[in-house]
Parts: C-alpha cells; sequence; structure tokens
C-alpha cells in the first residue's frame, strides 16, 4: 500500500503555503502558530477535562540529561517516548506493500515475539482488528503518525486527546480560545465519527500497551542502545551536521531536533514549522555498522521542500490530478537524498543508494548507482532541477 507515500507527496506540494509535511492540505491553522497554540493549551486541558487524565510516567533521566545539556548544539539528537509510543502503535497496526516501507519491516514482528515471550496481550491487541480496518477503510488516518512530533511528552498528548475524544471533537466544549483552536486541530485529522472512535479507541490501546509493556520495554531498549546513541550523536554533531548546515540554513531548515525511533527505518517522520521548530524522527540503527543511515534519513526528509518544488515544475496538471505526480514525488525525495549526500561526499552518495535498495528489497548488483537509478527512475529534466536547487542551497545563493 503505497498511500501514506502518495499522501505525503500531495502535502508537500502545499508545503510553501502551509509550511508542514504530513496533515491534511485543509488543515486551518498554520503550524508555526499552532506550537504556540499547544504549550498556551495544554495550561488549560488538564482543568478542561471531563475526567482526570491518565498519570504518565516520567521520562528516562537519560533523555532528560540529554535534553538538558544539548539545548544549544543545533539539530541535536534526541529519544522521546511518547514519539516512539505513537509510532509503536501504528506500526502494529498498519498494513504496508509500499517500495519503500512505513515502518521498519522487521519491527512488528520483533515487537510481537517480545509480547508474546513476556504473555502480554494489551487493549491494543484487543482491538488491533477493528483498527487495522479502519486504517484500511481510511487511509489518510495514517497522516495520524505525525501529531507526536508536535507535542513535548506524553502527558501533554494525552491530555489533548483525552479532551478532544471525550469532547467528540467539538471546539464549543472547551473554555478557552487555545484550547478550541487545538481541537480544531485535531478535528482536522480525525474528521468523522468513525475516525473520532479510532483516535478514542487508539489512545485507550496505547494507554494499555504502555502501562503493560512498551515502557519497561523502551527503557531498557533505549540503555541497551545508549552507547550507539553517542556514536550517532558524536558522528552527527562533530561531522555530519556541519557539513549539511549550508544546505539546512538556505532551506529553512537551520534548527531543528533530530529523533531516533525504533520503529522507523529509511521512511522518516518530518514536521515544518519554522527556522528553530523543525523536528524530524528517522530510524534507530542497531549496530555501530549502521549509524550513517541516520544521515541517510534524514536527507531524504530535509531535500524534500527542493523536489517538490521540481515535480511541480516539470508535471503537468493532468499529471497533477491523476496521482502521476504524487508517485513521482516519492521517487524525487529518495533521488534527491543521493544528491544530497553526494555533496558531501561521493563515497556515502553510493552507501545511501544501498541503503535505499535493502529498503526497497533490492539487490544492489555490481554497479549500486546503476540499480539504484534503474530502481528509483526519474525523468532527466526532474534529476537536473533537483541538483540546480542543492548547488544553489550550498552556495547559499
Amino acid at each position: 500500500m503505497e498511500v501514506l507515500h502518495h499522501l505525503r507527496a500531495l502535502l508537500h506540494l502545499t508545503a510553501i503555503l502551509l509550511g508542514i509535511r504530513g496533515f491534511q492540505v485543509d488543515m486551518p491553522y498554520a503550524p508555526r502558530r499552532l506550537r504556540s497554540v499547544l504549550v498556551t493549551a495544554f495550561a488549560a486541558i488538564s482543568l478542561l477535562t471531563l475526567g482526570a487524565p491518565h498519570t504518565a510516567r516520567a521520562q528516562s533521566p537519560r533523555t532528560d540529561t540529554r535534553t538538558d545539556t544539548r539545548t544549544a548544539a543545533r539539530w541535536p539528537v534526541r529519544s522521546r517516548e511518547h514519539v516512539d509510543l505513537w509510532l509503536h502503535g501504528f506500526a502494529m497496526i498498519s498494513s504496508d506493500s509500499s517500495q519503500i516501507p512505513i515502518f521498519a519491516p522487521t519491527y512488528r514482528t520483533a515487537l510481537t515475539v517480545a509480547k508474546r515471550s513476556a504473555n502480554i496481550f494489551s487493549e491494543l491487541d484487543a482491538n488491533h482488528e477493528s483498527l487495522a480496518k479502519r486504517l484500511h477503510d481510511n487511509p489518510s488516518l495514517l497522516a495520524a503518525q505525525f501529531l507526536p512530533l508536535y507535542f513535548g511528552s506524553w502527558a501533554e498528548m494525552e491530555s489533548a486527546l483525552d479532551l478532544f475524544v471525550k469532547s467528540d471533537g467539538n471546539p464549543r466544549a472547551a473554555k478557552t480560545e487555545a484550547s478550541a483552536e487545538l481541537m480544531a486541530f485535531l478535528a482536522s485529522t480525525f474528521r468523522s465519527t468513525e475516525d473520532r472512535d479510532f483516535a478514542r479507541r487508539f489512545l485507550a490501546g496505547l494507554r494499555s500497551e504502555r502501562d503493560l509493556f512498551f515502557h519497561s520495554w523502551w527503557l531498557a531498549e533505549t540503555k541497551k542502545r545508549d552507547q550507539l546513541f553517542e556514536v550517532v550523536d558524536s558522528l552527527w554533531q562533530n561531522v555530519q551536521r556541519p557539513a549539511l548546515q549550508p544546505f539546512l540554513n538556505h532551506t529553512q531548515l537551520g534548527d531543528g531536533e533530530l529523533m531516533l525511533s525504533p520503529s522507523l527505518d529509511a521512511e522518516g517522520r518530518t514536521v515544518n514549522e519554522g527556522k528553530k521548530m523543525n523536528r524530524v524522527a528517522v530510524g534507530f540503527p542497531e549496530s555501530r555498522e549502521h549509524a550513517t543511515d541516520v544521515l541517510f534519513a534524514f536527507a531524504h526528509e530535509a531535500v524534500s521542500s527542493l523536489t517538490t518544488a521540481s515535480v511541480d515544475d516539470n508535471t503537468t496538471p493532468a499529471e497533477k490530478r491523476s496521482g502521476a505526480a504524487a508517485k513521482l514525488q516519492s521517487t524525487a525525495s529518495v533521488r534527491g537524498g543521493a544528491m544530497l549526500v553526494g555533496k558531501i561526499s561521493p563515497a556515502l552518495a553510493t552507501k545511501y543508494a544501498a541503503f535505499y535498495l535493502r529498503a526497497a528489497g533490492v539487490a544492489p548488483g555490481t554497479d549500486v548507482m546503476a540499480t539504484f537509478a534503474k530502481t528509483f527512475p526519474l525523468p532527466a529534466e526532474m534529476l537536473a532541477s533537483i541538483e540546480r536547487q542543492i548547488a544553489i542551497a550550498f552556495g547559499g545563493i
């Protein structure tokens, strides 16, 4: 199922107007305003909910310490439990036949085995069939994957959603303008009664999943990967990010947060809220040998604004209406990422190509770049346009 890639591509085509990737195009509130709305509204949400919100555990000291000590760094590397929990839920209920899988291919199987070994059966498991069916019936709900990137913690996100589902998405149930805007924002993702019921059951499932399994698993998993986290962080901050910084500055991505999430792989999740409020979630590599995969997935996400423009400029209105342009956008991001990585290291561009071929389940063959071009074909004029825009970004024009 390639619906998420097609959905994201359509949303990318409106990025200049909305400054966001991952939500419906007619979302009524601009994301730069949204962050202040979320912060303001959260203070009122606990008082406005129709029942006391579920008490959330604190995140691990490991995450909090890094948050405190690295605030001065550009694009600090983070590990966020609430982001991982939300994406975990979607990974467990989503089906996928995309060229580049939406989630890490082995994740669901590995977590299912871990839960069964611990004899865990959560409410998420109990509602798996109905939740998966709703996603199948309304694929646009996959856009809800991006929601946790707008919240700073599980407590914030849970309280906002708790109010939303208990009021059936009615902004009139809110007592402040800020919380009414927040509910209207959530309603732009969960539009129908069935969608709001999905949100309710999904939230309840995640609460159960977190209490019975995920929180303890996440703490153990992040501790196990602690040294690997340090390797990724050092490589990113000392080598990779500085090399990309001219490009990032030019494309309004000068600063943000880079999050490592174990459920992801080559397909990241991104929200853009201005020069200093960007968030990108990518896969958490499982070994030092794959530490550079973080750069590859980030480049794939970071180049999307340029590839969107190139696809838009080089497709006809008929191609946009038919969905052909949306299909090209997914491929353009993969090819554009290779060009971006190649600007800082031609050798890394070959490794990038091998990474995306592996994600697509294609053997690299004797000529990696030729196989890469064949697997992800793009018209010559689009390739030239993307390459030109990347050169301009590094040149600071």
